[in-house]
């Protein structure tokens, strides 16, 4: 038997579906002609008819409505497959395992997963928080799929594509003496009771370098490792705390008021993937979301550039 076509088959459904070789034709773009032509071959390669032919009408036999059940299963199968295949194509299908810092994770990553999966609702994601050295180990080692990281990622063995920077906020209670100024300077911080984060990143060696060239005195009240405790602490009255604006905004309001620091200290950030294996196709289009993302949001500084 000749191999049959799956124009024909589909031809055949959609007559038993719309019940007239004129309806089929609408339903699927062709002609009546070119209904009746393939349904023609579609009998000759079977052996018989499917249909009688009464004063223009076509009657299935019941040869016709039990090859119906099989032939429907099959164009389903098919049709499955091409939705797969398209679906993989613009990766609306799969599962995605990200990692990040508590603190970025837990504001700026979980809007940026939530508008994603709302676009991509057939991608599942597993979105997990560590420090940033084990967040480093977890991309490298592909026991997660990608991540962010904060720069410079200083790993061998990652493929980090920088992605936003945000600059350094001097967060303080909206009656501060310096909470009239647009933005505050090193110098206004002479013997300012300061809440840092603690030693060891590298925002914090260019801050303390910032006060040492200004000559600058630091009177460091109290040292933290979180955004949130450093804003809460500030809120109480503690002291002002210096730390990344991208994360202290969601702590943002009455009882707070933030300041740019100048000149600008810059937390920048980067997508990181295993340098030993090619980003998937939904690694793909989430990094080029999270690109689209951060330029709709106002707080937020793309960053285009490659990494060294």
């Amino acid at each position: 038997m000749p191999n049959i076509s799956l124009r024909s088959l589909t031809c055949f459904r959609s007559i038993i579906d719309t019940g007239s070789a004129t309806a089929a034709a609408k339903e699927l773009g062709l002609t009546q002609p070119g209904v009746s032509r393939l349904l023609n071959q579609f009998e000759e390669q079977i052996g018989f008819e499917l249909f009688q032919r009464s004063k223009g009408r076509l009657i299935p036999s019941p040869e016709a409505l039990h090859l119906y059940k099989e032939i429907d299963i099959a164009l389903q199968s098919i049709e499955r497959v091409q939705q797969l295949a398209g679906n993989l194509n613009n990766a609306d299908f799969g599962e995605l395992k990200i990692v990040a810092p508590p603190s970025f994770a837990e504001f700026f990553l979980s809007q940026l997963v939530s508008d994603f999966v709302q676009q991509h609702p057939n991608v599942r994601i597993s979105l997990d928080s560590h420090s940033a050295e084990s967040a480093k180990e977890m991309i490298a080692l592909r026991a997660v799929d990608c991540g962010f990281v904060k720069m410079p990622a200083d790993h061998p063995t990652l493929a980090c594509e920088p992605l936003v920077r945000a600059p350094t906020t001097c967060v303080m209670p909206p009656n501060h003496r310096l909470s009239g100024k647009k933005s505050i300077r090193i110098k206004d911080l002479d013997g300012e009771p300061l809440i840092m984060l603690a030693k060891g990143r590298p925002t914090r060696q260019q801050i303390d370098d910032a006060f040492r060239t200004a000559g600058v005195r630091m009177n460091i009240r109290v040292e933290t490792h979180t955004v949130g405790s450093a804003c809460a602490l500030a809120g109480n009255g503690t002291g002002i705390a210096l730390v990344n604006e991208m994360l202290a905004v969601r702590y943002a309001g009455t009882d707070l008021a933030l300041r740019r620091l100048v000149p600008g200290i810059y937390h920048e950030y980067a997508f990181a993937y295993s340098a030993n294996a090619p980003m998937t196709r939904v690694m793909q289009k989430f990094l080029e979301h999270s690109r689209a993302w951060i330029k709709t949001q106002q707080v937020l500084q793309p960053v285009t550039r490659k990494s060294a």
